[in-house]
């Protein structure tokens, strides 16, 4: 059984631009909270989800928003993602940055015209329109924090990226 087929919660966009209408109704939804850790790369309260609506330009990966999906007021979302052996992310640009720091596992960042090795607490800034991608080369799930702008652009799919 695939990650997608795993995933169980409702069906989650990248949230591109939006803040959810709760947040917006309800200032007491912002409050200072904590998600213990349950082991296994899971948390009290937090929800695993499919990564993006399915298609053939990614595989195998699911997410975990910690901050942004549960009325916070940051200016910045920390998700988790973990990427099957064999998986990857959708190969894109956007004008947002992103800071990615590998926390299970090891697996690739393609970035601009570079491939960067990520191991544990490894961190990659990937700047503002480079075209990139993450990969799981391994035969052990690839997990990472992403931190990302609460506000983005939607990502602007390059095309499927071959290895060479």
């Amino acid at each position: 059984m695939n990650s997608r087929a795993k995933a169980k919660s409702t069906q989650h966009s990248c949230d591109w631009g939006k803040r959810p209408r709760t947040a917006v109704k309800n200032r007491l939804a912002n409050t200072t909270r904590s998600y213990k850790h349950r082991g296994n790369f899971t948390w009290t309260g937090i929800r695993t989800e499919i990564y993006k609506t399915a298609a053939d330009d990614w595989s195998d990966i699911i997410k975990r928003t910690l901050i942004g999906n549960h009325g916070e007021s940051a200016r910045f979302h920390v998700r988790y993602f973990e990427i099957a052996p064999g998986g990857f992310s959708s190969f894109e640009r956007h004008k947002h940055e992103h800071v990615v720091i590998g926390i299970r596992g090891k697996g690739i960042c393609i970035a601009g015209k570079k491939r960067y090795s990520i191991r544990f607490l490894d961190t990659i800034y990937i700047k503002p329109g480079d075209q990139h991608q993450l990969r799981n080369s391994a035969d052990q799930p690839f997990g990472f924090l992403c931190i990302v702008n609460a506000r983005r652009d939607r990502p602007k799919i390059i095309r499927a990226y071959k290895d060479k």
